[in-house]
Protein backbone atom coordinates (compact mmCIF):
# COMPACT_ATOMS: atom_id res chain seq x y z
CA UNK A 1 0.00 0.00 0.00
CA UNK A 2 1.09 3.48 -0.68
CA UNK A 3 1.97 6.03 2.26
CA UNK A 4 1.73 8.84 0.06
CA UNK A 5 0.16 9.98 -3.27
CA UNK A 6 3.47 11.57 -4.70
CA UNK A 7 5.91 10.66 -6.66
CA UNK A 8 9.52 9.69 -5.26
CA UNK A 9 11.15 13.28 -5.84
CA UNK A 10 13.60 12.85 -7.39
CA UNK A 11 13.90 11.47 -11.34
CA UNK A 12 11.69 8.74 -12.04
CA UNK A 13 11.83 5.54 -14.32
CA UNK A 14 8.49 5.71 -16.43
CA UNK A 15 6.49 2.80 -18.24
CA UNK A 16 4.88 3.47 -21.34
CA UNK A 17 2.85 0.91 -21.63
CA UNK A 18 1.14 1.23 -25.42
CA UNK A 19 4.16 2.94 -26.51
CA UNK A 20 4.24 2.14 -30.65
CA UNK A 21 0.17 3.57 -30.84
CA UNK A 22 -1.32 6.94 -31.23
CA UNK A 23 -1.44 7.85 -27.94
CA UNK A 24 1.43 6.41 -26.91
CA UNK A 25 3.46 8.03 -29.64
CA UNK A 26 1.98 11.53 -28.24
CA UNK A 27 2.97 10.32 -24.76
CA UNK A 28 6.69 10.71 -25.78
CA UNK A 29 6.41 14.17 -27.72
CA UNK A 30 5.02 15.62 -24.28
CA UNK A 31 6.82 13.95 -21.68
CA UNK A 32 9.95 15.52 -23.55
CA UNK A 33 8.46 18.76 -24.67
CA UNK A 34 7.45 19.53 -20.70
CA UNK A 35 10.04 18.02 -19.40
CA UNK A 36 9.15 15.57 -17.02
CA UNK A 37 11.75 14.58 -14.29
CA UNK A 38 12.76 10.91 -16.08
CA UNK A 39 15.72 9.20 -14.74
CA UNK A 40 14.85 6.06 -17.43
CA UNK A 41 12.20 5.40 -20.20
CA UNK A 42 10.66 1.87 -20.64
CA UNK A 43 9.29 1.55 -23.69
CA UNK A 44 6.54 -1.39 -24.03
CA UNK A 45 4.30 -2.58 -26.65
CA UNK A 46 2.81 -5.03 -27.90
CA UNK A 47 5.06 -8.16 -29.52
CA UNK A 48 3.94 -6.71 -33.07
CA UNK A 49 6.10 -3.71 -31.95
CA UNK A 50 8.88 -5.50 -30.20
CA UNK A 51 12.19 -4.48 -30.87
CA UNK A 52 11.06 -1.10 -32.67
CA UNK A 53 13.57 1.74 -32.00
CA UNK A 54 12.27 5.23 -30.62
CA UNK A 55 14.40 8.55 -30.44
CA UNK A 56 14.21 10.29 -27.43
CA UNK A 57 16.08 13.75 -25.98
CA UNK A 58 18.64 11.56 -28.71
CA UNK A 59 18.70 8.66 -27.48
CA UNK A 60 17.83 5.54 -29.12
CA UNK A 61 15.27 3.51 -27.00
CA UNK A 62 14.06 -0.12 -27.97
CA UNK A 63 10.81 -1.23 -27.25
CA UNK A 64 9.90 -3.96 -25.59
CA UNK A 65 7.18 -7.16 -25.11
CA UNK A 66 5.60 -6.11 -21.50
CA UNK A 67 6.66 -8.64 -19.02
CA UNK A 68 7.36 -8.69 -15.37
CA UNK A 69 10.68 -8.04 -15.51
CA UNK A 70 10.31 -4.88 -17.70
CA UNK A 71 8.42 -3.54 -14.66
CA UNK A 72 11.08 -4.04 -12.10
CA UNK A 73 11.35 -0.67 -10.21
CA UNK A 74 9.18 1.28 -11.71
CA UNK A 75 7.47 4.34 -10.26
CA UNK A 76 5.34 5.89 -12.84
CA UNK A 77 3.06 3.70 -15.71
CA UNK A 78 1.30 5.52 -18.61
CA UNK A 79 -1.03 2.93 -20.42
CA UNK A 80 -2.97 3.53 -23.67
CA UNK A 81 -3.01 -0.23 -24.62
CA UNK A 82 -6.67 -0.60 -23.57
CA UNK A 83 -8.47 -2.53 -20.80
CA UNK A 84 -7.75 -5.74 -20.73
CA UNK A 85 -3.72 -5.12 -21.13
CA UNK A 86 -3.96 -2.41 -18.27
CA UNK A 87 -5.93 -4.78 -15.97
CA UNK A 88 -3.51 -7.44 -16.51
CA UNK A 89 0.07 -5.82 -15.66
CA UNK A 90 -2.11 -3.98 -12.65
CA UNK A 91 -1.37 -6.29 -10.06
CA UNK A 92 2.65 -5.86 -10.97
CA UNK A 93 2.76 -2.50 -11.21
CA UNK A 94 1.31 -2.01 -7.24
CA UNK A 95 4.23 -4.94 -6.66
CA UNK A 96 6.59 -2.17 -7.57
CA UNK A 97 4.67 0.54 -5.32
CA UNK A 98 4.25 2.55 -8.63
CA UNK A 99 1.34 4.71 -9.88
CA UNK A 100 -0.42 3.43 -12.84
CA UNK A 101 -2.10 6.46 -14.97
CA UNK A 102 -4.70 4.82 -17.47
CA UNK A 103 -5.83 5.85 -20.55
CA UNK A 104 -8.72 3.10 -21.19
CA UNK A 105 -12.27 3.14 -19.56
CA UNK A 106 -11.27 0.10 -17.56
CA UNK A 107 -10.96 1.89 -13.93
CA UNK A 108 -12.51 4.88 -14.80
CA UNK A 109 -16.04 4.44 -12.77
CA UNK A 110 -14.32 2.86 -10.04
CA UNK A 111 -15.68 4.11 -6.84
CA UNK A 112 -11.79 4.32 -5.34
CA UNK A 113 -10.18 5.44 -8.44
CA UNK A 114 -10.02 9.24 -9.04
CA UNK A 115 -11.09 10.31 -12.52
CA UNK A 116 -9.31 13.19 -13.27
CA UNK A 117 -9.07 16.42 -15.94
CA UNK A 118 -6.51 18.11 -13.57
CA UNK A 119 -8.32 21.98 -14.99
CA UNK A 120 -11.58 20.72 -13.51
CA UNK A 121 -10.76 17.96 -10.30
CA UNK A 122 -6.91 18.04 -10.05
CA UNK A 123 -7.08 17.87 -6.45
CA UNK A 124 -9.12 14.20 -6.42
CA UNK A 125 -5.52 12.81 -8.34
CA UNK A 126 -4.03 12.89 -4.52
CA UNK A 127 -6.97 10.66 -2.96
CA UNK A 128 -5.32 7.13 -5.31
CA UNK A 129 -4.68 4.67 -4.27
CA UNK A 130 -2.33 3.09 -7.08
CA UNK A 131 -4.72 4.07 -10.03
CA UNK A 132 -5.70 7.51 -11.37
CA UNK A 133 -8.09 7.42 -14.07
CA UNK A 134 -7.55 9.31 -17.57
CA UNK A 135 -11.48 10.30 -18.86
CA UNK A 136 -12.58 9.28 -22.37
CA UNK A 137 -11.89 11.98 -25.10
CA UNK A 138 -14.85 13.08 -25.32
CA UNK A 139 -15.45 13.71 -21.88
CA UNK A 140 -11.82 15.72 -21.32
CA UNK A 141 -13.31 18.40 -23.87
CA UNK A 142 -16.66 18.55 -22.62
CA UNK A 143 -16.07 18.93 -18.86
CA UNK A 144 -12.98 21.32 -19.38
CA UNK A 145 -15.76 23.69 -20.59
CA UNK A 146 -18.89 22.84 -18.34
CA UNK A 147 -17.02 23.00 -15.27
CA UNK A 148 -16.34 26.90 -15.79
CA UNK A 149 -19.79 27.68 -16.65
CA UNK A 150 -21.17 25.58 -13.44
CA UNK A 151 -19.89 28.12 -11.16
CA UNK A 152 -21.99 30.68 -12.80
CA UNK A 153 -25.18 28.67 -11.94
CA UNK A 154 -25.63 25.05 -11.53
CA UNK A 155 -26.08 22.81 -14.67
CA UNK A 156 -29.61 21.20 -15.31
CA UNK A 157 -28.92 19.52 -18.08
CA UNK A 158 -26.89 18.85 -21.01
CA UNK A 159 -27.12 17.91 -24.86
CA UNK A 160 -23.81 16.89 -27.15
CA UNK A 161 -23.67 15.52 -30.05
CA UNK A 162 -20.09 14.78 -31.14
CA UNK A 163 -18.01 14.64 -34.52
CA UNK A 164 -15.53 12.13 -33.35
CA UNK A 165 -12.07 12.29 -35.48
CA UNK A 166 -10.45 8.54 -36.67
CA UNK A 167 -7.81 8.90 -34.30
CA UNK A 168 -9.89 7.98 -31.54
CA UNK A 169 -9.95 4.42 -33.66
CA UNK A 170 -6.17 4.42 -33.42
CA UNK A 171 -3.21 4.59 -35.20
CA UNK A 172 -4.59 2.00 -38.30
CA UNK A 173 -7.48 3.98 -38.57
CA UNK A 174 -5.74 7.34 -39.22
CA UNK A 175 -3.67 5.47 -42.02
CA UNK A 176 -7.17 3.98 -43.55
CA UNK A 177 -8.85 7.14 -43.93
CA UNK A 178 -5.74 8.76 -45.83
CA UNK A 179 -5.51 5.70 -47.98
CA UNK A 180 -9.23 5.36 -48.39
CA UNK A 181 -9.62 8.94 -49.22
CA UNK A 182 -6.89 8.31 -51.66
CA UNK A 183 -8.71 5.69 -53.50
CA UNK A 184 -11.71 7.11 -53.75
CA UNK A 185 -9.93 10.85 -55.61
CA UNK A 186 -8.93 8.05 -57.75
CA UNK A 187 -12.40 6.73 -58.66
CA UNK A 188 -11.77 3.30 -56.84
CA UNK A 189 -13.44 3.13 -53.90
CA UNK A 190 -12.46 0.69 -50.97
CA UNK A 191 -14.28 -0.95 -47.91
CA UNK A 192 -13.07 -0.26 -44.70
CA UNK A 193 -11.28 -3.36 -42.38
CA UNK A 194 -10.38 -0.92 -39.85
CA UNK A 195 -13.71 0.35 -38.97
CA UNK A 196 -16.87 -1.13 -40.03
CA UNK A 197 -17.51 1.55 -42.33
CA UNK A 198 -15.16 3.75 -44.50
CA UNK A 199 -14.99 7.51 -43.63
CA UNK A 200 -13.79 8.60 -47.13
CA UNK A 201 -16.18 11.55 -47.93
CA UNK A 202 -18.49 9.47 -45.22
CA UNK A 203 -19.43 9.92 -41.42
CA UNK A 204 -21.45 7.15 -39.30
CA UNK A 205 -22.66 6.83 -35.66
CA UNK A 206 -19.89 5.97 -32.80
CA UNK A 207 -19.35 2.07 -33.61
CA UNK A 208 -18.84 1.40 -30.39
CA UNK A 209 -21.47 -1.96 -28.93
CA UNK A 210 -25.04 -0.66 -28.54
CA UNK A 211 -26.46 -0.99 -25.21
CA UNK A 212 -29.80 -2.53 -23.82
CA UNK A 213 -30.97 1.68 -23.55
CA UNK A 214 -30.20 1.83 -27.27
CA UNK A 215 -27.43 4.03 -26.63
CA UNK A 216 -23.72 3.14 -27.75
CA UNK A 217 -20.94 2.42 -25.18
CA UNK A 218 -19.19 5.77 -26.08
CA UNK A 219 -22.45 7.77 -25.25
CA UNK A 220 -22.46 6.46 -22.02
CA UNK A 221 -19.37 6.73 -21.35
CA UNK A 222 -19.55 10.95 -21.59
CA UNK A 223 -22.60 10.21 -19.38
CA UNK A 224 -21.38 8.95 -16.28
CA UNK A 225 -17.96 10.23 -16.54
CA UNK A 226 -19.42 13.60 -16.74
CA UNK A 227 -21.24 12.85 -13.50
CA UNK A 228 -18.37 11.80 -11.95
CA UNK A 229 -15.74 14.56 -12.87
CA UNK A 230 -18.09 17.54 -12.35
CA UNK A 231 -19.29 15.79 -9.03
CA UNK A 232 -23.23 15.56 -10.31
CA UNK A 233 -24.55 12.38 -9.47
CA UNK A 234 -27.71 13.40 -10.75
CA UNK A 235 -26.99 15.14 -13.83
CA UNK A 236 -29.14 14.98 -17.13
CA UNK A 237 -26.79 14.39 -20.02
CA UNK A 238 -27.73 12.65 -23.56
CA UNK A 239 -24.78 12.33 -26.28
CA UNK A 240 -24.95 11.18 -29.79
CA UNK A 241 -21.38 10.22 -30.59
CA UNK A 242 -20.34 10.73 -34.20
CA UNK A 243 -17.64 9.30 -36.48
CA UNK A 244 -16.15 11.71 -39.12
CA UNK A 245 -13.70 12.18 -41.53
CA UNK A 246 -11.32 14.20 -39.42
CA UNK A 247 -7.51 13.23 -38.37
CA UNK A 248 -6.84 13.82 -34.96
CA UNK A 249 -9.15 16.45 -33.51
CA UNK A 250 -12.77 16.07 -32.04
CA UNK A 251 -16.02 18.66 -32.28
CA UNK A 252 -18.78 18.88 -30.28
CA UNK A 253 -22.29 20.94 -30.26
CA UNK A 254 -23.42 21.42 -26.66
CA UNK A 255 -26.71 22.59 -25.19
CA UNK A 256 -26.77 23.39 -21.69
CA UNK A 257 -29.58 23.93 -19.17
CA UNK A 258 -28.87 26.20 -15.87
CA UNK A 259 -31.13 26.99 -13.33
CA UNK A 260 -30.55 30.78 -13.71
CA UNK A 261 -30.43 32.96 -17.16
CA UNK A 262 -26.79 33.21 -18.36
CA UNK A 263 -25.93 36.09 -20.77
CA UNK A 264 -23.49 34.69 -23.17
CA UNK A 265 -21.24 37.83 -22.43
CA UNK A 266 -20.95 36.44 -18.73
CA UNK A 267 -20.15 32.84 -20.20
CA UNK A 268 -17.90 33.96 -22.68
CA UNK A 269 -15.63 35.57 -19.73
CA UNK A 270 -15.45 32.76 -17.24
CA UNK A 271 -14.60 30.56 -20.10
CA UNK A 272 -11.86 33.32 -21.03
CA UNK A 273 -11.01 32.68 -17.49
CA UNK A 274 -10.48 28.99 -17.42
CA UNK A 275 -7.12 27.19 -18.05
CA UNK A 276 -6.62 25.63 -20.88
CA UNK A 277 -9.33 27.34 -23.49
CA UNK A 278 -9.38 30.06 -25.61
CA UNK A 279 -12.47 31.85 -28.03
CA UNK A 280 -12.48 32.16 -31.62
CA UNK A 281 -15.51 33.88 -32.03
CA UNK A 282 -16.17 35.89 -35.07
CA UNK A 283 -19.66 36.46 -35.97
CA UNK A 284 -19.23 38.87 -39.03
CA UNK A 285 -17.06 36.44 -40.87
CA UNK A 286 -18.91 33.44 -39.95
CA UNK A 287 -15.49 31.94 -38.00
CA UNK A 288 -15.52 29.50 -35.03
CA UNK A 289 -13.57 26.79 -34.32
CA UNK A 290 -12.16 24.18 -36.56
CA UNK A 291 -10.67 20.57 -36.07
CA UNK A 292 -7.65 22.67 -38.05
CA UNK A 293 -6.97 25.43 -35.35
CA UNK A 294 -6.30 22.81 -32.45
CA UNK A 295 -4.48 19.68 -34.24
CA UNK A 296 -1.34 19.66 -32.67
CA UNK A 297 -1.84 22.18 -29.91
CA UNK A 298 -3.29 21.98 -25.97
CA UNK A 299 -5.83 24.23 -25.94
CA UNK A 300 -9.70 23.67 -26.09
CA UNK A 301 -11.23 26.36 -28.69
CA UNK A 302 -14.82 27.44 -27.82
CA UNK A 303 -17.01 29.15 -29.60
CA UNK A 304 -20.88 30.41 -31.33
CA UNK A 305 -22.10 30.67 -27.59
CA UNK A 306 -25.22 32.03 -27.76
CA UNK A 307 -28.81 31.86 -25.93
CA UNK A 308 -30.98 28.91 -26.56
CA UNK A 309 -33.70 30.36 -28.68
CA UNK A 310 -35.92 27.48 -27.45
CA UNK A 311 -35.11 28.16 -23.41
CA UNK A 312 -33.77 31.43 -21.64
CA UNK A 313 -32.08 29.39 -19.03
CA UNK A 314 -30.18 27.68 -21.50
CA UNK A 315 -26.90 28.41 -24.07
CA UNK A 316 -25.68 26.18 -27.12
CA UNK A 317 -21.74 25.98 -27.82
CA UNK A 318 -19.44 24.82 -29.88
CA UNK A 319 -16.26 23.24 -29.27
CA UNK A 320 -12.84 21.57 -30.96
CA UNK A 321 -10.04 19.35 -29.47
CA UNK A 322 -7.34 17.60 -30.38
CA UNK A 323 -8.38 14.06 -29.40
CA UNK A 324 -4.56 12.53 -29.13
CA UNK A 325 -3.37 15.36 -27.14
CA UNK A 326 -5.46 16.65 -24.73
CA UNK A 327 -8.23 14.35 -24.98
CA UNK A 328 -5.69 11.64 -24.42
CA UNK A 329 -1.47 11.56 -23.98
CA UNK A 330 -1.63 15.45 -22.85
CA UNK A 331 -3.79 14.90 -19.98
CA UNK A 332 -2.15 11.68 -18.96
CA UNK A 333 0.70 13.90 -18.41
CA UNK A 334 -0.51 16.78 -16.32
CA UNK A 335 -2.17 14.51 -13.62
CA UNK A 336 1.17 12.87 -13.59
CA UNK A 337 2.74 16.57 -12.84
CA UNK A 338 0.17 16.81 -10.14
CA UNK A 339 1.69 13.70 -8.81
CA UNK A 340 4.84 15.12 -8.18
CA UNK A 341 5.82 17.36 -5.13
CA UNK A 342 5.86 20.63 -5.06
CA UNK A 343 9.65 22.03 -3.62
Amino acid sequence: MRNSPFLPNRPLKVAVLGSSGAVGSELLKILEERDFPISELVLLSSQRSEGKIVKWKGEKIITKKASKEEFLNVDLVLASAGGSISKKWLSTVKDQNAVLIDNSSAFRLENDVPLVVPEVNGCEALKHNGVIANPNCTTILLTLVLAPLNKISSIKRVIVSTYQSVSGAGQLAMEELQFLTKKYLQGDPKESEVLPYSLAFNLFLHNSPMLSNNYCEEEMKMTNETRKILNITDLKLSATCVRVPVLRAHSESVNVEFDDVIKPSYAINQLKKAKGLEIIEDYEKNRFPMPNDVMGRDNIAVGRIRTDISNSNGLELWLCGDQIRKGAALNAVQIAELLIAKK
